[in-house]
């Protein structure tokens, strides 16, 4: 049986988003999702793959680390 660690990425896309004066179908159209994956992941009800990760980061020309944040479950629970 599988383990949950209850591990999470938190992201700062809306953040971003926002401060480039787009619509989530504009950031969609730019790094090949559809503005449904962006709604979600904006919510934080979806973890991109790593390779959106990068291209999310390229387009905005920042490190990876600036717009996604790794949780540990321990760290997320308060333990």
């Amino acid at each position: 049986m599988k383990k949950d660690f209850g591990d999470s990425i938190s992201n700062k896309v809306y953040e971003y988003r926002v401060l480039a004066r787009m619509s989530q179908q504009e950031l969609a159209e730019k790094v090949g999702v559809s503005k449904q994956t962006i709604f979600v992941m904006e919510k934080g009800n979806y973890v991109p793959t790593l390779l959106l990760a990068f291209r999310i980061a390229d387009f905005f020309n920042v490190d990876v680390n600036d717009i996604f944040n790794y949780v540990k479950g321990d760290e997320h629970n308060g333990n």
